[in-house]
């Protein structure tokens, strides 16, 4: 394949050209002129010869040496169902034969939703409805294909999908805001990600899930402002830092003997705990349950026999500050050891042990991040996993063997790499882009030697032509430390060095994140900042110390103090951008969103002599106001970080006031809640602070839905060009 490399510096040397058009927020907002294109629906099938792909709401398996020998397995059209209209995703039972998709989807927070589920059998074109009593969370087929679990107003159920369609009820004391059986509370949703909690053993006769007990937890509420007269109050539970926490029990359902118990875990009921994981081993009688204590720097992995009814410690992890959670655990098929994923040598790394948790082997221990953990070909005892070189801006491929030998570079060259693995591990989907190249998917196979292109957004790169770009490239900002800031710059169009420019910098800067990369976009907001640039301001990202890629240290020096290193490493970076010939040092500004509006603020305020304006859009403005499980994480709680909390809420420092601040909340965000908003608008007008705000009712964190975004970057993009 020829890699599509789209130097964005070609397009500069045309840019004289009259035919040429500037990048309109109607391009990027409204018509998505500039997307790129993935491959939906891509998926191997087990033969490890062929895969899937969904084009027009059919589903086609394809050859994938040839590209051909196409079999439509399912066409929307052939259902004849005029309430299935759109086919937007789909999942395969084991033995692929049904098919699992759903419709008329409802969100309901970041990663959870509910819907109408269908089974569709690929050889007998039987379409069958689950639950058809409504809408449903979570299904999931049994190993076997003949079942699926999932979750309804709160209680677990399953339904044989035999000719009978039996459904069982497992749970009846599921409740709203009370008792939750097999799916996640907000908190555990939104910060453990973790959605659905029940897992089918292997033989498809046990389930096993968390219950959730949010009865003692606080409510928050919220208003929709709809067309009636009184607004309409929505409660739910959100445990904030320092308040009462849900309470979770494991619970095990025995299909055939129709019996349901509780697990004992073996962890004191009456301390603080977590349990972010529960993972069926490749024994059917064991299952791993993850523990975690509520400052999240204690982990347990814990082996629960259901036939013994003993648990046991298979593991445990302590950190001097925090242990991240991830779902690289990988039970072998050899019954006797795992893999797991663990920063506890500085760096993210392999390591492997026995059934017993005895360390057998540190299988990576260079100073880099494993950042992904492919796979694991058990008949050639190969891994294949994703590490972040270069100070974390690129990302590339390797193959190790079990005993940590043979390590072997898959990728090459620099960049963003990625790849998806077939069964049987003799093709991978190969993704790469870098900042300046959109992405291209194509299949590879073991030698690395490409077999087909399957996307290289060419027609992306012919739209952008038309077009005038400001040039991106990776540069370095020191901080007063000396510390290197992996940092992107993207110079106004028809930039001349002679002359000075205003700057706009982009932050996020929180906790493992990362911005700057070698990768296409890696920062969203791109046309809206190539927007800006053709205005005549100079963009500036900068990753500060607490961001991801760059090991341990790095990462978790922010530790107990939550944006303390952050706005000094941003306001020393705006001080050095200020000392470059071409830069207008009186007229710097920054944004950012959630924890990027989070550190805009306090940059405005701790550096009131560098920015002139700030915009934050749904900013936490004091960290008592947001959950438990992830503020407790970085900060404890404000009893025993008290000095923490306070020198680090932009709430404390609204005196400081100088320049322009612009901040944006929408009425019904569920994660950083308007309360942060309302407390700093009473702070700055206590302090005579003028200031100017922008709120959207039934809005969420996203501000989105009926021109939402339109408006709001409309007005982000003149108070730019007015106050910056």
């Amino acid at each position: 394949m020829k890699r599509i490399f789209l130097f964005i510096g070609f397009i500069i040397a045309n840019q004289l050209s009259a035919q040429l058009k500037k990048v309109s927020l109607e391009d990027i907002l409204e018509n998505r002129t500039f997307s790129a294109r993935s491959i939906p629906g891509f998926n191997f099938m087990k033969n490890g010869m062929e895969y899937t792909s969904l084009v027009a709401n059919q589903i086609k398996v394809i050859d994938i040496q040839s590209g051909k020998k196409e079999k439509i397995i399912f066409d929307l059209k052939e259902l004849n169902n005029p309430s299935i209209q759109q086919l937007n995703s789909y999942s395969f039972s084991n033995d692929e034969r049904k098919i699992l998709f759903s419709q008329n989807d409802e969100q309901i927070y970041r990663h959870s939703s509910k819907g109408e589920y269908y089974s569709y059998d690929i050889e007998t074109k039987k379409l069958t409805r689950i639950f058809p009593q409504g809408k449903i969370m979570y299904p999931q087929f049994s190993p076997q294909g003949d079942k699926i679990a999932f979750v309804f107003e709160n209680n677990l159920y399953v339904q044989d999908l035999s000719a009978e369609n039996k459904i069982i009820q497992i749970t009846k004391d599921g409740k709203w805001n009370e008792i939750i059986n097999g799916a996640s509370d907000w908190v555990y949703e939104e910060e453990f990600v973790l959605t659905r909690s029940f897992e089918w053993s292997a033989n498809g006769d046990k389930i096993a899930f968390i219950r959730t007990d949010e009865s003692k937890v606080k409510e928050f509420q919220m208003e929709y402002y709809r067309n009636d007269a009184y607004p309409e109050p929505y409660k739910f539970k959100y445990p904030k830092v320092g308040e009462t926490n849900a309470t979770l029990s494991i619970w095990l359902y025995q299909l055939k003997e129709n019996k349901l118990s509780e697990i004992n875990t073996g962890i004191d009921k009456t301390i603080d705990s977590y349990y972010p994981r529960i993972t069926w081993t490749n024994d059917n009688d064991q299952l791993c349950i993850t523990w975690m204590n509520r400052w999240q720097n204690h982990l347990k992995l814990i082996n629960y026999s259901c036939s013994r009814r003993k648990a046991s410690i298979l593991l445990e992890e302590k950190n001097k500050y925090y242990i991240d959670i991830h779902d690289y655990l990988v039970f072998l098929k050899n019954g006797k050891e795992f893999l797991w994923l663990s920063e506890s040598d500085g760096y993210n790394q392999i390591y492997l042990y026995d059934m017993n948790g005895k360390l057998k082997k540190q299988i990576t221990s260079e100073k880099n991040e494993v950042t992904e953990f492919y796979g694991f070909d058990e008949a050639e005892n190969i891994l294949y996993y994703q590490s972040a070189e270069n100070d974390g801006l690129d990302r590339k491929i390797y193959s190790i063997k079990k005993d940590g030998t043979n390590k072997r570079e898959l990728s090459t060259g620099n960049g963003t790499h990625q790849v998806q693995i077939s069964p049987g591990a003799k093709y991978f989907v190969h993704t790469l882009s870098t900042i300046k190249s959109l992405p291209t998917y194509r299949i590879v196979d073991q030698n690395w030697k490409e077999v087909r292109v399957l996307e290289d957004n060419s027609n992306l790169k012919e739209k952008l032509k038309e077009y005038t770009f400001s040039d991106v490239e990776i540069t370095k900002i020191p901080n007063k430390q000396g510390v290197q800031l992996n940092s992107i710059l993207i110079k106004p169009t028809n930039f001349d060095p002679t002359k000075k420019y205003p700057v706009f910098m982009f932050l996020y800067g929180g906790p493992g994140s990362q911005q700057v990369a070698n990768k296409w976009n890696s920062f969203g907001n791109y046309w809206w900042f190539q927007l800006l640039a053709d205005k005549g301001y100079l963009i500036a990202i900068v990753d500060n110390r607490g961001t991801g890629g760059r090991g341990e240290e790095f990462k978790k020096m922010t530790y107990l103090q939550l944006g303390k290193f952050e706005t000094e490493d941003q306001i020393d970076a705006a001080r050095y951008l200020s000392t470059l010939k071409y830069v207008d040092g009186s007229r710097i500004g920054i944004y950012g969103w959630s924890y990027g509006g989070y550190m805009s603020s306090l940059c405005l305020l701790k550096g009131n002599d560098v920015f002139k304006a700030a915009i934050a859009v749904a900013p936490v403005t004091n960290w008592k106001w947001y959950d438990s499980i992830y503020t407790e994480r970085y900060m404890k709680d404000g009893k025993e970080n008290k000095q923490g909390y306070e020198e680090n809420s932009p709430v404390n420092f609204v005196d400081r006031l100088k320049g322009n601040y612009l901040l944006v909340h929408g009425l019904a965000d569920d994660n950083v809640h308007f309360q942060n908003a309302a407390e700093m608008i009473n702070a700055l007008v206590k302090n005579k602070k003028q200031f100017d705000l922008y709120v959207y009712p039934n809005r969420n964190h996203g501000i989105y839905g009926d021109n939402a975004r339109m408006h709001l970057f409309t007005k982000m993009t003149n108070f730019v060009t007015e106050k910056i």
